[in-house]
């Protein structure tokens, strides 16, 4: 695969400080002990950050954050959005929700206008933002409402290792009347262009997984792999899109199925498992499908270690370098 580069217009990259109550506020302090080649904008309550990191017996200098304002070190700039609760370790509070909305929509904002070259979002408890009478299913489906994307599209990447899902958080019950060859075209197109926009590949591999045993078996095994799937391929093919598929999930991951940039799964937990088994702790989310770059952790708010110091940061870490790397593409 070949790589391209060019410039960028902004030099920052927002990222959003999470569930208050869980681990993200603590992933968001340990930025500031690496030197990073672009300046990091923390959107959050910078007086939550400062109250935790007295907690964990860290010294950072937080700054409110403004154009022209320069920390590197052991600082953070910080967008203030304040909550309207005060944050108690591994107990969310619903009062706190809007908070924590508002600040992706500010994310959002400034990636649309130039100001941020990405956005980075630490974990969040969606059952908390329900519980506030705010329906909300996560951040793929709610960063696609705010900026008009009409099919995000959920990506894992560990390494080189690329899993995309053509259904994100659904009941597995639900998942075969959830695909349908025209869905499942979209969203190879969508992975097929931001492999190149975004990766800089420029002939993205795609192999595409069946849906049920064996790819149906024929049809023996259920009949989607045949009538809905294998169809979407075959018109992606014809547009001069390099994909292959249906193949057996426990096939589509191995060296025998040969040479790919990213594997497209039918559902959550034919993909994930595998990715996260072979990078835990350094997988990435990537949204694509958005007109804007956002990564984000591959594991949740971790309500019961906040405020212990044993958070592991390295998914943060790598979430913002891969951020990093895709807005120099």
């Amino acid at each position: 695969m070949t790589k391209r580069s060019s410039k960028r217009a902004s030099d920052l990259l927002a990222v959003t400080t999470g569930e208050p109550a869980g681990i993200g506020p603590e992933l968001c302090l340990a930025l500031a002990n690496y030197d990073w080649s672009d300046r990091i904008v923390i959107i959050g309550d910078p007086g939550m950050l400062a109250e935790r990191a007295t907690a964990l017996g860290l010294t950072v200098t937080i700054q409110e954050y403004a154009a022209d304002s320069d920390i590197r070190g052991t600082g953070l700039n910080v967008l203030p959005v304040p909550l309207a609760n005060k944050a108690v370790c591994g107990s969310p509070d619903p009062a706190n929700a809007q908070s924590l909305l508002d600040g992706l929509r500010r994310g959002v904002d400034g990636c649309q206008s130039g100001e941020f070259a990405a956005l980075v979002t630490a974990p969040i408890q969606k059952s908390v933002i329900n519980d506030a009478g705010i329906p909300f299913s996560g951040h793929t489906e709610f960063l696609a409402e705010l900026t008009g994307g009409d099919l995000p599209v959920m990506l894992l990447a560990a390494d080189d290792l690329r899993v995309a899902l053509a259904t994100t958080h659904l009941p597995l019950r639900d998942v075969p009347a959830a695909l349908s060859t025209d869905g499942i075209v979209n969203v190879i197109r969508i992975l097929d262009d931001d492999l190149r926009k975004k990766f800089g590949i420029d002939r993205p591999e795609i192999i595409v997984c069946g849906l049920n045993p064996h790819a149906g078996e024929g049809g023996h095994l259920g009949r989607e792999d045949d009538e809905i799937i294998r169809p979407a391929v075959e018109r992606c093919i014809a547009d001069g899109i390099n994909v292959r598929g249906p193949l057996p999930a426990d096939t589509a991951f191995t060296p025998a199925a040969g040479d790919r940039d990213v594997v497209l799964a039918m559902y959550h937990d034919q993909g994930l498992p595998v990715v996260k088994y072979a990078g835990f702790g350094q997988v990435v989310n990537v949204t694509l499908g958005l007109p804007l770059i956002r990564t984000s952790v591959d594991h949740g708010t971790a309500l019961d270690i906040a405020g212990t110091g044993k958070a592991d940061p390295g998914s943060m870490l790598a979430a913002v370098a891969l951020a990093d790397e895709l807005a120099r593409v």
